[in-house]
């Protein structure tokens, strides 16, 4: 028996990357940047991607600097490099649940200031 769980808090470092699918799929893939114990040290970043639902809340709510919790599961994505036929690979967390952790003055100064571009309390799905 094995166990492959990731659970994360941080912010995201930039808006999510969105693609939409035939066949009505969705994902977004975004990074995230979570502060180790100590202020002199750098963030760790993590690679997350987010399918389905919850891809698209991500979608509509979230932006660059936004606190999201995260509970998922670590994989590598392996290819190969088109230019040199290398293989390639990179770490991703695909996150099974998404949690928007921030205040909505928390979102509005991460979407770059007040009046930007945020839903209201009603809007948000859950």
């Amino acid at each position: 028996m094995g166990v492959n769980s990731v659970t994360l808090v941080g912010r995201a470092g930039r808006d999510p990357e969105v693609r939409y699918f035939e066949s009505g799929s969705v994902v977004a893939n975004l990074t995230m940047a979570v502060n180790r114990r100590s202020r002199d040290d750098e963030p760790d970043w993590f690679n997350l991607e987010i399918w389905g639902k919850q891809a698209q809340v991500a979608a509509d709510y979230v932006k660059k600097g936004s606190l999201l919790g995260i509970v998922g599961s670590f994989k590598l994505d392996r290819w190969n490099d088109r230019n040199s036929g290398e293989e390639r690979s990179k770490p991703v967390v695909r996150v099974d649940r998404l949690e928007l952790l921030g205040s909505k003055r928390d979102n509005e100064a991460a979407a770059g200031g007040f009046g930007g571009n945020q839903a209201s309390d009603e809007e948000i799905p859950f």
